[in-house]
């Protein structure tokens, strides 16, 4: 079964996030704390990027402003070529259920409903009437439970399934309103050798498949499996560099030095 993941998209080197001098500050005079310092940076179509860097080095910042979780105190961040920086909270409710998928180290399943059931939630906030009949909503829930490897578990709950199960139904979530882009926190975080090595098999699927991935973790190991690796220092980017594997409309990538 393949998944639409290229709905909406105009063209292979489409710029999915374009970010101009971001800067997230917290606290006041004193206690102010800058997390992240003029930072720019573009992620294109069909990208799989990893963002590295030590606690307090102001990645785990910068994803919760890409999944429009926060706001940036200053600067411009453009989704799909909409400025997102100055929306409100049902605005951004609105871009996060309808554009981003989010896969979290911890999950974030509801633990007494079934894994068809928790793959289907993001289809209930959809406010127009896109989700189609409930009849439609279990047939697409069920076509991502089948493409992450689950198809015999849609009736199981959280706790009936493997650690490494669990986080296939939550990736199966992140798919389902075939979003622009998949944010993922530590996504192996919660798991041993072995079923991490499977969730970042399939996270390389999906990016082969057409999916743009971003990805925050610590260890080099789970960051070589995408193409580019960022790190940040102290709420600017250090590093930015293609991680040996290039995916097409990379070619003639352009990284912004802006924020190093």
């Amino acid at each position: 079964m393949a998944v639409n993941h290229q709905a909406g998209r105009e063209a292979p080197d489409e710029i999915i996030i374009r970010v101009v001098n971001l800067k997230k500050v917290y606290g006041m005079g004193d206690a102010q704390v800058v997390a992240l310092d003029s930072v720019g940076l573009q992620i294109r179509d069909n990208e799989f990027v990893a963002i590295m860097g030590p606690s307090g080095s102001g990645k785990s910042t910068l994803l919760n402003i890409l999944g429009c979780l926060d706001r940036p105190t200053s600067g411009k961040y453009y989704l799909a070529g909409e400025d997102v920086s100055d929306l409100n909270k049902t605005q951004l409710a609105i871009i996060r259920n309808k554009r981003i998928g989010f896969v979290f180290q911890s999950y974030n399943l509801l633990p007494n409903t079934t894994a068809l059931e928790n793959v289907m939630l993001p289809l209930l906030y959809n406010r127009n009437g896109s989700a189609g009949s409930a009849e439609q909503q279990k047939q697409k829930g069920m076509a991502v439970l089948e493409a992450v490897g689950l198809a015999d578990r849609v009736g199981h709950k959280p706790q009936e399934l493997s650690g490494g199960q669990v986080q296939r139904v939550a990736i199966a979530r992140a798919l389902i309103n075939d979003p622009v882009i998949i944010l993922a926190d530590e996504p192996t975080g919660n798991l041993d050798t072995r079923a991490g090595e499977e969730i970042m098999a399939l996270l390389a699927e999906l990016h082969a498949r057409g999916s743009t991935i971003v990805m925050v973790t610590h260890e080099d190991e789970i960051a070589a499996y995408a193409q580019r690796v960022i790190h940040f220092r102290d709420g600017h980017i250090e590093i930015d560099q293609l991680n040996g594997r290039r995916a097409p409309g990379l070619k003639n990538l352009e990284v912004s030095d802006a924020g190093r």
